[in-house]
């Protein structure tokens, strides 16, 4: 019995130990302060991840979310979906394009095209804060990594980085400590995800925050209520994250839990 519950604390400690992550990032209360339009300010006629609906965000003094995928040329474009389909309604994937080819893929059935990285820098210039979602297509993910990463030198005004990959994290942890850097996650168990199983449980609960150390979790609003979650918060105190809020009920209901609110099809209340 004794050596049961031996095994049972030490396989506790472990778990505990494995939902570190890093606290106390001097540029996180900034981030805090922040509301954050997912992909933008996009409704109806406004493409998500479009130049208008960034546009549209900054004036209304909002931060944004946003997604970059590696280009052929090394160039970074801005759309959620690798699968070029369901936003400008053609086949192929975005990896596949180059920078100049952009042009050709309007979004939504407007004039909007896919922005490049440089543009949206431009626009904001510091003057609302980034949550930069990095968008690993296979093995890419070190080239996304470092390229993105470039683009950002001399830019001025809040930022931080993100990722479902836990590859991307990693990678910042080693080459770019001074980051601020999160670690997207979702209950995937519940879902219909092609990663192993035991990946999925990982990222589920939080498991490889002890080589990640991420500064804050994003995770999805419906599903945040784990056991790890409320670990990584409470007992570790890394940030939360909340994603993606489409109600003000939700929103008053993540922004009440201290997450990091991320919000779409309505506008929060001012504060």
């Amino acid at each position: 019995m004794i050596v049961v519950i031996a095994i049972l604390i030490v396989l506790l400690l472990l778990y505990l130990l494995s939902l570190r992550g890093r606290t106390g990032h001097p540029g996180l209360p900034e981030l805090r302060r922040w509301k954050y339009a997912h992909r933008g300010l996009h409704t109806p006629g406004v493409p998500e991840n479009s130049m208008a609906a960034f546009r549209a965000a900054l004036e209304a003094g909002f931060g944004i979310e946003l997604d970059l995928h590696l280009l052929t040329d090394g160039g970074l474009a801005v759309i959620h979906d690798s699968n070029l389909e369901r936003t400008t309604g053609k086949p192929g994937k975005v990896e596949s394009l180059s920078s100049a080819q952009l042009t050709d893929y309007t979004l939504e059935g407007t004039e909007e095209v896919i922005p490049l990285f440089p543009q949206v820098l431009e626009l904001f210039a510091g003057k609302a804060p980034l949550i930069i979602e990095l968008k690993a297509d296979g093995d890419n993910y070190e080239a996304l990594c470092e390229t993105a990463v470039a683009a950002m030198e001399g830019y001025s005004g809040p930022w931080c980085m993100e990722s479902f990959d836990p590859r991307c994290i990693d990678w910042l942890r080693k080459h770019r400590p001074d980051i601020i850097r999160g670690q997207l996650s979702d209950n995937y168990l519940k879902g219909t995800s092609p990663l192993p199983w035991l990946l999925k449980f990982a990222l589920t609960y939080n498991l490889l925050n002890f080589r990640t150390r991420p500064d804050f979790i994003a995770y999805d609003y419906a599903t945040r209520k784990t056991l790890s979650n409320f670990l990584c918060r409470r007992l570790w105190g890394i940030q939360g994250v909340s994603w993606t809020l489409r109600t003000p009920q939700q929103f008053a209901e993540a922004t009440r839990e201290d997450w990091i609110p991320i919000f779409e099809n309505f506008l929060p209340p001012e504060t």
